[in-house]
C-alpha cells in the first residue's frame, strides 16, 4: 500500500492525500483548495498530480474549504465515485461549496474583463455554482463509530474530532492478505472545553498517524479569559469611542462563537445595548444548519439550550442577508459589531467593510483566528502601515485586536494530548501535515520529546509504502 501527500505538504492549505492499496483500489483524503497565495494559488488549484476518474473513493475529515473545495473541480474533470463523511459534513458542504462556485465564476468574470480590455486570452472558473451543486449526488453521510465497508477491502469510521460541526479523524482499516493495516488521518483536530462542540475524542490504537501540526509551536490562551476579552473590546469600541467593532470570522464555527458568546454577555446583562450584525449569508446559513445538529455539542450547551433555546439569537442581534442591507453598514454611522466573512480578510463581504473602515482610528478590527501568513489578514494584525484592498492603498489607522482563544486548531499541548490514546510502541510512524516547514519541525521536536519516535515531514507529492 501506499500513500502520496499531494497537498497541504509542508503548508497549511490544500489537503489531498492519495491512498492506493495492493489491490489497486484508490481512495482521496480530503480534496481541499489552496488558498491564500495570490495568482500562484489558481495553478495549485487546477494541477491536481492525479486523475479524478482514478479516484474510488473520497473520504472528507470536514466541510473547510481547504479540505474540501475542490470537490466540485475532480467531479468537473471526471470523476464518478463515492464521498463519504459524517451527516453535518454533508450538510455544510452543500453551502459551502456552492458560495465556493458562485465566488469562482465572479472573480473569473472580473478577471476576464481586465483580460479583455488588454486584448488577453480569457480564463474558465476552477468551477461553477451549477458543478457545485452536480457534486453532491456523490456524497453519502456515515454517522461517527458506524463502519462502512468499502469493497470487502478497507473499513472507514469516523470519530469526532470537536473542530467544527461534523469534524472528523477518519480510522481506516486496510486488508492485505491476512495482514490488516490501520491508519488514522486527523483532519483538523479541534480544541477540549469549548462552549459548542465536543471535546475531540480518543480512537483505537493505530499502526500509522497521519496528523495535523498547524499550531504546533503555539499555546492557546485559555478560554476562561475569551469573554471578558471580548466584552472588553465591545466596550472600548463601541461606548468609549462609539466606533464599529469589525470582527472578521470564519462563517461555520468561529461565527457561530462569537455569536453564542455575545449571547451570553447579553443574558448576563453585560452587553452594551448596541446592534450587532453578523453579514455574511454563509454564516446564516450555516448558523441553521448547526441548529439541526445538536448531536455535535457538548453538554454544558444542550443543558443551557433547555432556558435558551436559541443560543445563536437575541434582540439586538440582526443576520444580513441581502447585498443592500451590507451596503447601508458602509455608511452607518451609529457604533455597532460587526461579524464578517472570511476570517483570513481574503474575501467577503468582510473586505468591504475594511475598505470603508480601516483608516477610522475609532474603528477596532478583531481578529479571532489564524490567518495564513500571505493573506490580508496577517498583512493588517502584523501592524503593516499601508494595506491593498480592491487593488487600492489604504493606510492602517484603526486599533488591532487579537483573541487567540477562538482558534478552532488544538495547540501542541492539546495535540500530544488527544494522542495520548495511542500506544507509542505499537505506533509504527506520524506524518505531519496542515503545517508551516518550520512550526512541523518545531513540533516534531515536541513529539521525540514526549515519546513518539518516528516522525516524517512528507513533502509536496511525496510517496510512502506503508
Amino acid at each position: 500500500m501506499q500513500i502520496k501527500f499531494m497537498g497541504a505538504a509542508k503548508e497549511v492549505t490544500g489537503s489531498k492525500h492519495l491512498i492506493t492499496t495492493k489491490s489497486g483500489l484508490k481512495i482521496l483524503l480530503d480534496c481541499g483548495m489552496y488558498q491564500g497565495k495570490g495568482l500562484e494559488t489558481d495553478s495549485m488549484n487546477r494541477n491536481l498530480g492525479f486523475d479524478p476518474q482514478e479516484i474510488d473513493y473520497l473520504i472528507l475529515s470536514h466541510a473547510h474549504i481547504d479540505h474540501s473545495g475542490l470537490i466540485p473541480y475532480i467531479y468537473k474533470m471526471g470523476f464518478t465515485g463515492t464521498v463519504l463523511c459524517s451527516p453535518a459534513t454533508r450538510d455544510l458542504c452543500s453551502i459551502l461549496l456552492a458560495d465556493a462556485g458562485r465566488i469562482q465564476e465572479a472573480d473569473t468574470h472580473t478577471f476576464n474583463k481586465k483580460m479583455r480590455e488588454q486584448g488577453k486570452e480569457e480564463v474558465e472558473p476552477i468551477y461553477t455554482l451549477a458543478d457545485a451543486q452536480a457534486c453532491m449526488q456523490c456524497f453519502i453521510s456515515v454517522p461517527y463509530h458506524k463502519k462502512f465497508n468499502i469493497e470487502g477491502e478497507v473499513t472507514v469510521e469516523f470519530y469526532d474530532t470537536g473542530h467544527i460541526l461534523g469534524s472528523s479523524a477518519i480510522l481506516l482499516e486496510v486488508k492485505e492478505g491476512r495482514k490488516k493495516i490501520r491508519i488514522c488521518f486527523t483532519g483538523d483536530i479541534g480544541r477540549y472545553n469549548t462552549q459548542i462542540l465536543r471535546d475531540p475524542e480518543p480512537f483505537p490504537q493505530v499502526d500509522y498517524l497521519i496528523m495535523e501540526s498547524t499550531y504546533g509551536d503555539r499555546k492557546h490562551k485559555s478560554f476562561d479569559n475569551a469573554e471578558q476579552d471580548l466584552l472588553q473590546a465591545v466596550l472600548d469600541t463601541c461606548t468609549k469611542k462609539r466606533g464599529k467593532l469589525i470582527i472578521p470570522s470564519f462563517a461555520i464555527g468561529r461565527a457561530q462563537e462569537i455569536i453564542y458568546t455575545l449571547n451570553q454577555l447579553k443574558g448576563k446583562g453585560l452587553l452594551p445595548d448596541i446592534d450587532v450584525f453578523v453579514d455574511s449569508p454563509l454564516s446564516v446559513s450555516a448558523t441553521n444548519i448547526m441548529r439541526l445538529h445538536t448531536e455535535c455539542f457538548n453538554d454544558v450547551i444542550i443543558e443551557r439550550m433547555k432556558k435558551d433555546p436559541d443560543p445563536f439569537g437575541f434582540d439586538k442581534l440582526q443576520y444580513i442577508q441581502s447585498v443592500e442591507a451590507s451596503k447601508a453598514l458602509n455608511v452607518r454611522n451609529k457604533t455597532c459589531v460587526i461579524i464578517s466573512a472570511s476570517g483570513m480578510m481574503e474575501a467577503g463581504r468582510v473586505k468591504h467593510h475594511l475598505a470603508n473602515n480601516i483608516e477610522n482610528p475609532r474603528t477596532t478590527i478583531l481578529c479571532v483566528g489564524y490567518c495564513s501568513p500571505t493573506t490580508l489578514g496577517a498583512r493588517i494584525m502584523r501592524g503593516d502601515e499601508h494595506v491593498s484592498i480592491f487593488g487600492h492603498q489604504y493606510t492602517v489607522r484603526a486599533d488591532l485586536r487579537r483573541i487567540d482563544a477562538y482558534s478552532a486548531h488544538a495547540d501542541y499541548e492539546e495535540m500530544i494530548r488527544y494522542i495520548s490514546c495511542q500506544n507509542k510502541k505499537k505506533l509504527k510512524k506520524i506524518f505531519l501535515v496542515h503545517g508551516e516547514e518550520e512550526t512541523q519541525v518545531n513540533f516534531r521536536d515536541t513529539l521525540h520529546k514526549n515519546g513518539f519516535n518516528e516522525v516524517e515531514i512528507p513533502s509536496f507529492r511525496e510517496a510512502y509504502t506503508l
